[in-house]
């Protein structure tokens, strides 16, 4: 059986951004992809993030917060990072045949104001993973 192609999200805390781009590409392309998530920490999952991704339809409770795998960084076939932390200080990756590529979003835990504001920005980010999730698994970039 060939393999698939493994993205690997990276983020600063794995609690938030990239957990639902895994979401949305084992969602949307699980049938194309392998698909993993890490951080340069592990924060524990955003139980806003949870419940946004709810809201579209697809369930992450199960998701680990986890550590940035140098095994898995190293046998990625796309590392894309989604913060500015992440990209500065991604880890050193070995493999010359690894596409690596930074895809900045907002971070919506550090949203301000009222529970509905805050709320409105991680559907906002929600929503452009999402776009940016659809583009990527139809035109492959």
């Amino acid at each position: 059986m060939e393999r698939k192609p493994l993205v690997y999200f990276l983020c600063t805390g794995n609690s938030c951004r990239s957990q639902i781009a895994e979401g949305f590409l084992r969602e949307l392309g699980g049938d194309k992809y392998e698909v993993k998530s890490a951080g340069l920490e592990a924060h524990g999952l955003n139980p806003r993030a949870v419940q946004v991704m709810n809201e579209a339809g697809i369930d992450i409770s199960k998701h680990s917060s986890d550590v940035i795998d140098p095994e898995i960084l190293n046998r990625a076939d796309y590392v894309i990072t989604l913060c500015g932390h992440a990209d500065e200080h991604c880890p050193v990756i070995s493999n010359p045949n690894v596409t690596k590529w930074h895809w900045g979003f907002d971070d919506p835990a550090k949203a301000t104001g009222t529970e509905e504001e805050i709320m409105n920005q991680f559907r906002a980010v929600r929503d452009a993973i999402r776009n940016r999730i659809e583009q990527f698994v139809k035109e492959g970039k």
